[in-house]
């Protein structure tokens, strides 16, 4: 790689993904409202193990309550691989299967619980800014490389590590509001 714009469109291409991923992990957040993506991406082994899923692509999920989830397999014989799935998982819920469905009541979260949410929001908010940091690191590390080849002048060298950080500060600073937003979320449920 040599051309300062294929460097710093690979960074932004890392850093987006990176993104990408926290917001997944946010979608999973249990805020003590009840939503799909609570569930969504819950690995299930299902048929005695032989094969392991997404519980989104085994069930159809809804929410008939705000405290409620409703997770109807598309096939019923899955239904105690899901259950025992949910049990499983660090959701802290309690499935109820009446042999159709499966109810997931999302209580209330209480102030410790909420804090203890918040702090893991900015802890993972902060390892994806450490990861974009080091996106930045390796392309820095390209420019010199094109420089030093003499694909790039010293001013282009300059101009692309500067486009660069400020690539990463929009990052960032997209971080940094999607974890207030989910922390404001959080607390205020």
């Amino acid at each position: 790689m040599q051309n300062a714009k294929a460097i710093l469109k690979d960074a932004e291409d890392r850093m987006e993904k990176a993104v990408g991923v926290f917001v997944n992990e946010l979608k999973g957040l249990r805020t003590g409202r009840a939503t799909p993506a609570l569930v969504d991406n819950l690995r299930v082994e299902a048929y005695g193990g032989a094969s392991e899923m997404k519980l989104r692509d085994m069930a159809q999920i809804s929410v008939p309550e705000p405290q409620q989830l409703v997770i109807k397999p598309f096939d019923a014989g899955t239904l105690k691989d899901i259950e025992k799935a949910i049990r499983a998982s660090d959701l802290g819920l309690a499935p109820a299967n009446d042999g159709k469905v499966i109810r997931l009541n999302v209580p209330p979260m209480s102030g410790d619980q909420r804090n203890k949410l918040v702090a893991r929001v900015k802890k993972s908010a902060e390892e994806t800014k450490v990861s974009c940091r080091n996106i930045r690191r390796d392309g820095n590390k390209h420019i010199d490389t094109a420089q030093k080849d003499g694909h790039l002048t010293e001013d282009e060298q300059s101009k692309a590590k500067d486009e660069m950080q400020g690539l990463l500060k929009k990052f960032e600073d997209r971080v940094s509001d999607l974890a207030d937003k989910k922390g404001k979320e959080i607390q205020e449920n």
